[in-house]
């Protein structure tokens, strides 16, 4: 029965333009599976193996992403007003657009009766795709099979309602069906075919030979990159230093390098799996429908990341411009503050030493109000992730924020009230040394047994501070110490005090710009108390030197046979001399 021409235009797109067969029958490509590109079967070798890495990264992207199968067609979403549409689908394919069915049935149960006979014509080669026949059973226009003996079954009804559906005839879309139909089997059975899955087969082994070589050099490379960068000297890593200061060591930054080359290799790797699985599933008809599944969820990722990141460039520019700006306002800062410590710059009633911490103090303000004006920018800071971290960083500010500030504020007492400086020799609050360091928080003392000993600036600022380093420094005057002896009554002052002042002219570190000077303190039950008062020319040396000090007035008292002691004696007056001594005239 010859097939009749519908003069009525459909609003559907037209028919596929299908190549020859034979001459009378249209084969279908659909379906087809797609082809790999040949590959070069001259010799040759990489000329290096990063370059060889480089090579099978993009095959495999290029492979993964848009050879392996052609992407599935998108159905098209029904005009509004329009019932919702139902598709048959043969392997998971759209074949058909049903928008209505015959009868009582609904489209949906429909929709997978047809797809479950659609998959048993296609799979039954002892049916021809040119049986697929329309006859017109008014008020229906049936599509279906026509047998060998001329007799007709039905496939397909299509009522006048379902025409409407498409703004059609129900003859011209029970044509537009058949049609569709006919090119589905033809696709199946031509993406089926035997050569079909022997080169996929040889393709899959092709690709895995490639993840393979991909994963033995990417293994290679890892290995001598972790090798170079872990040398232990002569290496290539060296530690982080920040404004003069050691943030990080050559081990640590080593350690770090090493986490983030492992971290790397483990991403590529994945990222390689990643996209070896939608590969190797687009190589074979039945999983084609899962691979281009994958490959729509790798592309809608990478669509998303990049139209983020071009979103996100005005902003991105304006956080550079803004960190740029502060940066140029720090290092301004910086320089004005160290010209002003080296004497360059001076200021009435501004010291030099406050120049290095008032200089972090405006650091540390020009970096709060940079961030501050470049947070707006920052790409998703409006989100709820970033007012929970900042709603979790008040709380911990509030938590912490008395002893911080009590730390801080006595910290700040303590530089301008210019107790003491780094390096000074200080006794606070019994700990003895020199200072190591003067924060915000904490003041650091290295004790002479080289202790580092910290305490918090709030106990520093409620304790005694005894700067040793103070008065030569700032009045121009050796600091004094302080040796003190007791003697009976039965040595004569005058001898003790020049042994004493014998002994201090002994001693090479005591600065003899300032005459020692010998005190009488007390004079006791039983003896008499000297204290010996001797200026010392390096503070740093001030237990050493009050050490020779003790050594030289113990070698004097023996030269001139004088015991050091304190006397406790009783006396009897009936008769005993007196031991008041003779005075020398």
């Amino acid at each position: 029965m010859p097939r009749q021409a519908h003069h009525q235009p459909l609003p559907a797109p037209p028919r596929p333009q299908l190549p020859a067969e034979h001459p009378r029958r249209r084969i279908a490509t659909w379906r087809r599976g797609p082809w790999l590109p040949e590959l070069s079967r001259g010799p040759g070798r990489p000329g290096s193996r990063l370059l060889a890495l480089g090579l099978i990264l993009c095959l495999c992207l290029c492979l993964g992403l848009g050879v392996a199968a052609r992407p599935a067609p998108v159905p098209a979403a029904p005009a509004k007003g329009t019932p919702a549409a139902a598709w048959v689908t043969l392997e998971g394919r759209p074949v058909l657009e049903l928008r209505g069915a015959a009868g009582a049935q609904s489209a949906d149960a429909l929709a997978r009766r047809m797809s479950r006979e659609l998959q048993e014509m296609a799979t039954d080669f002892a049916i021809e795709p040119g049986q697929l026949a329309v006859e017109d059973d008014p008020p229906y226009a049936m599509v279906g099979l026509r047998e060998a003996d001329g007799s007709f079954r039905p496939k397909l009804a299509v009522d006048d309602r379902a025409a409407r559906a498409f703004g059609s005839s129900r003859r011209a879309l029970a044509e537009r069906y058949r049609d569709q139909l006919e090119l589905a089997i033809r696709s199946y059975r031509l993406s089926h075919r035997p050569e079909i899955w022997i080169r996929g087969t040889l393709l899959a082994l092709l690709v895995l030979g490639g993840f393979l070589l991909w994963v033995r050099l990417q293994t290679l490379a890892y290995g001598r990159l972790r090798r170079w960068l872990t040398q232990p000297k002569g290496g290539p890593i060296r530690g982080l230093r920040i404004a003069g200061r050691e943030v990080l060591d050559d081990d640590q930054v080593r350690a770090s390098s090493e986490w983030g080359l492992r971290l790397l290799h483990g991403g590529l790797l994945v990222l390689a799996g990643w996209l070896l699985i939608p590969l190797l599933l687009g190589l074979f008809p039945p999983t084609q429908v899962i691979a281009e599944g994958l490959r729509g969820h790798i592309l809608g990722v990478l669509g998303k990341l990049l139209n983020g990141l071009v979103a996100a460039i005005p902003n991105l520019l304006a956080i550079a411009l803004i960190l740029l700006v502060t940066r140029l306002a720090i290092r301004a800062c910086q320089a004005w503050f160290t010209a002003i410590e080296r004497g360059q710059l001076s200021f009435p009633g501004f010291y030099p030493e406050w120049a290095r911490p008032t200089a972090r103090l405006v650091t540390l303000a020009l970096i709060v109000v940079g961030l501050a004006v470049a947070f707006p920018y920052v790409p998703g800071s409006g989100s709820r992730v970033f007012q929970g971290a900042g709603l979790f960083v008040g709380v911990l500010a509030a938590l912490g924020s008395s002893a911080v500030a009590s730390n801080v504020i006595s910290g700040l007492m303590l530089i301008y009230t210019r107790a003491f400086r780094e390096g000074d020799r200080v006794d606070i609050n019994g700990v003895i040394g020199g200072v190591q360091d003067r924060a915000l928080l904490v003041t650091r003392i290295q004790t002479p047994r080289n202790e580092l000993v910290s305490i918090p600036n709030a106990t520093v600022i409620a304790s005694p501070i005894i700067n040793f380093s103070f008065a030569s420094r700032e009045i121009q005057q050796p600091v004094a110490l302080v040796a003190t002896v007791t003697i009976g009554y039965d040595v004569p002052w005058r001898q003790v005090r020049a042994l004493l002042l014998a002994a201090a002219a002994t001693v090479p570190e005591i600065d003899a710009r300032v005459p020692p000077a010998v005190l009488q303190t007390a004079l006791n039950d039983f003896h008499i108390s000297y204290e010996l008062s001797a200026s010392v020319r390096d503070v740093g040396r001030y237990r050493e030197t009050l050490s020779a000090l003790l050594a030289a007035i113990q070698d004097r008292f023996a030269e001139a046979d004088v015991e050091i002691l304190s006397p406790m004696y009783q006396a009897v007056r009936d008769g005993n001399p007196r031991t008041i001594p003779s005075l020398r005239r």
